[in-house]
């Protein structure tokens, strides 16, 4: 996951609405299961489909009151933090 990506998205859905998001993620998600795919663009894919989540959740995070700077900050921290556990 890449936190520039997170926050972009994470603008396009403060300026618009998650539901782009959400049928973008169903599109991506329906796409991975073509069997015309190489690993490399399954691999590009699959990235873009984490960060499309991690925006998700930040914007809920948001939503809830967390100030942006703090929510991206946190979702980052909890995904390192899981990636060291791995």
């Amino acid at each position: 996951m890449r936190l520039p990506l997170i926050k972009h998205l994470t603008d396009f859905v403060e300026q618009n609405d998650q539901d782009y998001l959400l049928e973008t993620l169903e599109t991506l998600e329906n796409l991975t299961e073509s069997e015309a795919l190489k690993d490399e663009e399954l691999d590009v894919l699959g990235e873009m489909i984490s960060n499309m989540y991690g925006a998700l959740e930040v914007h809920s995070m948001m939503k809830e009151g967390t100030p942006k700077k703090e929510a991206l900050n946190s979702f980052m921290k909890r995904v390192m933090g899981s990636v060291d556990k791995g």
